[in-house]
This record gives C-alpha cells, structure tokens and sequence, in this order.
C-alpha cells in the first residue's frame, strides 16, 4: 500500500446529467493507518449559463473535431470555476491536486465508449494544478460499464450504511453482497422529471414535487415504462441518455402528443420510478439506506417511495445530498494518487479491479 501522506487535501469538480451546474467540493481526506476519513469539506455549486446548458445538452450531436473543441472550452471554464472557488473561500493552503469528473457526453459501454469532456491540459493551464481526470474509460476498455464509480465511495467513507441511493439525474445503488460492493444504475430519477418540467411549465425543476403531486395516475403510460426491457436485465448495467432518447422519452412524447396532461405525466413518472427503486430495495432486503442527490429535496417523490419501502430511509445534511459525488471523485482522485484500486469489478462488470483516472500535470514555468 502506498499511502504517502496522511492527509490530502483535494478539489473535486462533477457535472451531472441535471445539467444543474458544476459541484465543487473542496475536501480533506485523512488516513489514520485503519482507513479513510473525510476530516473537512468546503462546498459549492457553480450554476450554469443558459448558453452553457444549451452546449452541454446539445454536445451529443456534435461531430468528433468540434466536440474536441468544447472539450477544451469547457476545460478552461473548469480552471476558471476552481480559480474563482478557491479566492471566495480563501483556501489558502495548499491544495494537492484536481479531480475533475468532466461532463458525460457520450456512454455506450457495450460499444467500448465513454467520452466526458473537460480537457484536463486546459484544466491545468488555468490552475497550476496537477489534475486527475477520465475515470471511467479504462474500466470500460476492461469490459465494464465504467459506472457507477461512486460505490468505492461508499465502501470506503460511507460504510455504516446498508445500502446508499443516489437520485441524480439517474438514479443507482450500490450496497454489499456476499462481501463485495455491487452497484448499478435503477431506473432514471431527476434527467425526465425536470425535462417534463421545462417542457411544459418552463421551470427548471419541481420544487418539492409540487407539480407531480398534483397529477393523476395513467396506468398505461406506467406499465409502458415498467415494460422497458433494461429492468429485466441483470447487474452490472448503466443507463445513459443515450438511452433515454432511444428508450423512455418516445414513450413520453406518445401520450404528450396524444393531449395528456403535463402534470399527469410527471405524476405518472415519479410513480413509474419510485415502483423501480422501491423493488430493487425490497429484493436486496437492507434496513437503512442513505438517501442523496437533488431527488432526496422532492417531498413528493420520497413520500411516495417511503410507502413502497420496507427500510429506513437516511436524509443526511444538505451539503452530503447535494456534494456526495464530488466529495467522491475527490476521493477516487486520492486512491489515483496513492495507486490505490479505486473501481471495483464486482460493481461494473471489468475483467478485473483498477486504478481509473490519468494524471495530467501543469506546464512548468
């Protein structure tokens, strides 16, 4: 084990399929000879432009030369975010690296592709810093999903929970089975709720579930999305929005075509997901899982999930809801560094475990 020091202190940067903004994270990870510790964390998030959105969602289109080019566009807005994070919370200590998750464009694994952008040179060039990023396409050129990378996380910081849930724009779970972490994307979560929102209500979310509450159920719609063929399949597996368009949304688009009210479908989603997630929780069997990502703020969405559920469902503190995955590729940046395995086959299905992630380092000056 190389462990060279005993406390790192590290700037983690996520960008999720939401599109909501970039979580940054500023975190002290201790080692005390037994096991991690997060010892202090510091947390933002950076919201994105209109403009911005508008490129991220619009980057799975994009041919190779001209996505190459934002990558490195929005490389260099990554070093500005850290540079402008770091002067408004006057961290003046020393930080030891970046570790930077980039934005999903692209993620057919069972194609052998997984492209996030965020050019880790333009990332350098701006900070000074040495940045660790692409966590996930060795793992998927070792015959794996490259996802989810969370669940070391889990395992290593989060361990005296059951079971840990995450509602980002998809939602995935990762818990211990037969001594191993297993892991695996569920259903989506927040990526068509705030899509149906936008769409029709010109939000940017629902706030508490409000409008979803207020929706009627549309069985067929449900047992349409129930029927999809991913929920059959079994573990190790991972949804992209790749899917979503070729899968979920005709069926959305169907009945929003057909005159359907926009809150009945949003009302009919939620139930959709929360059957979903509430069978994988049942069949695992745990007693407590910890709840994070923006879906645990839906009152609505977690009222109707609770019923479903036999296990006790943990709301931690705002700042661990909203921050979780940045303070974890922070961490998978620490294991990078010390050259310590930071994903699991038993989780994505690779041939073997390994240590994801490249080093790219800042020009000297």
């Amino acid at each position: 084990m190389l462990i060279r020091k005993r406390l790192y202190k590290v700037i983690g940067l996520m960008s999720g399929t939401s599109l909501d903004g970039v979580d940054v994270s500023f975190c002290e990870f201790l080692f005390d000879g037994e096991g991690w510790k997060l010892a202090r964390n510091v947390n933002q998030t950076i919201p994105y432009t209109l403009k911005w959105r508008e490129k991220l969602d619009t980057a799975i289109l994009l041919p190779d030369a001209k996505l190459k080019l934002l990558s490195n566009e929005y490389g260099l807005l990554l070093g500005q975010i850290v540079n402008e994070f770091v002067a408004n919370h006057r961290l003046d200590e020393k930080i030891d690296f970046i570790a930077s998750h980039g934005h999903t464009v692209h993620h057919k694994p069972h194609e052998g592709i997984t492209v996030q952008i965020g050019n880790a040179v333009e990332i350098a060039k701006e900070t000074g810093l040495l940045v660790i990023n692409n966590f996930r396409e060795k793992d998927v050129n070792l015959g794996g999903q490259g996802a989810p990378l969370v669940p070391v996380g889990d395992d290593l910081l989060f361990n005296e929970y059951e079971a840990c849930l995450n509602l980002g724009g998809i939602a995935n779970i990762s818990y211990d089975f037969n001594g191993k972490r297993v892991a695996f994307d569920i259903s989506p979560a927040n990526l068509p709720l705030n899509k149906i929102v936008r769409e029709s209500h010109q939000k940017e979310f629902d706030k508490n579930g409000e409008l979803a509450s207020k929706g009627k159920v549309v069985v067929d719609l449900i047992e349409r999305l129930n029927g999809l063929n991913y929920y059959n399949q079994s573990r190790p597996k991972s949804l992209g929005v790749e899917w979503l368009n070729e899968n979920f949304y005709p069926i959305i688009d169907f009945y929003a075509n057909q005159g359907l009210n926009a809150t009945d479908v949003l009302h009919s989603v939620v139930i959709h997901e929360t059957d979903q997630i509430a069978k994988v929780i049942n069949e695992i069997g745990v007693a407590s899982v910890l709840v994070t990502g923006g879906g645990a703020f839906n009152t609505f969405f977690m009222e109707i999930l609770s019923q479903k559920v036999k296990a006790k469902l943990v709301i931690p503190s705002n700042d661990l809801i909203c921050f979780k995955e940045a303070i974890v590729f922070a961490f998978l940046g620490v294991l990078n560094y010390c050259d310590q395995i930071n994903t699991y086959k038993s989780v994505t299905g690779a041939s073997r475990d390994s240590i994801g992630g490249y080093k790219t380092y800042p020009p000297q000056s």
